[in-house]
């Protein structure tokens, strides 16, 4: 039966093309002292870096830069930030870029306001009480980072990359205009997707009954992203098809979508440990670890919520065969898209063979425990099994 649930969301969305004329008096609300987070030179090339500077000199603002996110952020920017923001009395954290340079900047408010080391909260050696506000302008569809509680940092020393969540991390607002991600390349476009599809499908896939309305949701949503997504690899500047995308990759990660059930998340686990590793794009990484993760629960897991994809979400047909034919055929239709979207679906697609199998299932497997995924709970020896599958 569908589990008891609270759900609460205070993150506020401005969307569309005039929402960031809102960013001044967003910030207005929080305070004057601001610190910026952004990647590289993205958004200087669109314009977005010098209009958020406009509407920061509007009112006056005091602000510090960070620059220099990189995709599977890094602890020691974390650390450079929290510093800035001690020492200057920072009163906002402003993200501007995609789920790195949020989930950094979500990273610094926490540290800013906890006297200890912020890797403590990322291990659960610790807990904080409060954070700095945090604000967000979005270009990258992908993470959702903009709406969620959710935020992961890589530490460099040991390539350990570890997921928190925390309700200090939901930003107080986020700004949304799908023309910031006209310039995305096809490469970075297509991992996104990717990636919004694999958060609803962590969700989708779960043990417990009697959850019907969360699951047509997703299914539709993800119907939504098969449809669009490669209109936007054909059509970068299709608006419509861009605020489509947008706007689900929000909303699959706001945890809606998770309320009265338990979500899976073993294919995000397996993937963080590629991508700490091999600096993989986390959406590329989830296209091959994903269907190898299916193909390794479908008969331990028994066929009937994979084969209830296949058929709403992909349109398999219901007489194919057995639930299981159909299942394997979802499958092969999954592989069939991202392989559509220029995505890996193997192992050594991306340059990646088997020497680090044993070290990456013992790590994601102490990391959380001992026992990964909810669907079907693995150990690190089925890690490693799917591992092999996925090579």
């Amino acid at each position: 039966m569908m589990i008891d649930f609270t759900f609460h969301n205070p993150a506020k969305i401005i969307f569309g093309r005039d929402s960031l004329s809102h960013l001044a008096q967003e910030i207005l609300n929080y305070g004057t002292r601001v610190l910026v987070v952004y990647g590289g030179g993205s958004i200087k090339r669109i314009g977005l870096y010098d209009e958020v500077m406009e509407s920061l000199n509007s009112i006056a603002a005091s602000f510090w830069e960070l620059s220099g996110v990189q995709p599977n952020p890094r602890l020691s920017l974390v650390y450079e930030g929290i510093d800035i923001c001690k020492k200057n009395g920072v009163e906002l954290v402003l993200a501007v870029g995609g789920g790195s340079v949020i989930d950094t900047a979500k990273a610094i408010a926490n540290g800013a306001c906890y006297g200890g080391d912020v890797w403590d909260l990322y291990l659960g050696k610790a807990s904080n009480e409060c954070a700095l506000p945090l604000g967000t302008v979005v270009t990258i569809p992908a993470a959702g980072s903009e709406m969620s509680f959710s935020s992961v940092i890589t530490r460099e020393e040991d390539s350990c990359k570890v997921g928190r969540n925390s309700p200090f991390n939901v930003p107080k607002f986020s700004i949304l205009n799908p023309e910031y991600t006209y310039s995305l390349p096809p490469y970075q476009t297509a991992a996104g997707c990717v990636d919004i599809m694999a958060h609803l499908m962590e969700r989708y896939f779960t043990q417990i009954q009697h959850v019907e309305l969360t699951d047509r949701m997703m299914e539709g949503a993800l119907v939504t992203m098969l449809h669009n997504s490669p209109i936007v690899m054909a059509d970068p500047t299709n608006y419509d098809a861009r605020a489509e995308i947008m706007w689900t990759g929000c909303l699959a990660h706001n945890s809606l979508f998770q309320t009265g059930r338990i979500g899976d998340w073993a294919s995000h686990k397996l993937e963080h440990e590629l991508s700490a590793l091999y600096d993989i794009a986390h959406g590329a990484g989830l296209a091959i670890m994903f269907p190898a993760w299916m193909k390794y629960v479908l008969p331990r897991s028994g066929a009937k919520k994979l084969a209830q994809f296949a058929t709403r979400v992909l349109g398999v047909p219901e007489d194919l065969g057995t639930e299981e034919d159909i299942a394997y055929e979802g499958i092969a239709r999954l592989e069939g898209f991202y392989r559509s979207l220029d995505m890996p679906v193997r192992l050594h697609e991306a340059g990646i063979d088997d020497r680090d199998f044993d070290r990456m299932a013992q790590r994601c497997a102490d990391l959380v425990g001992g026992t990964i995924g909810a669907f079907v709970p693995l150990s690190a020896s089925d890690a490693v099994e799917i591992y092999k599958l996925a090579l």
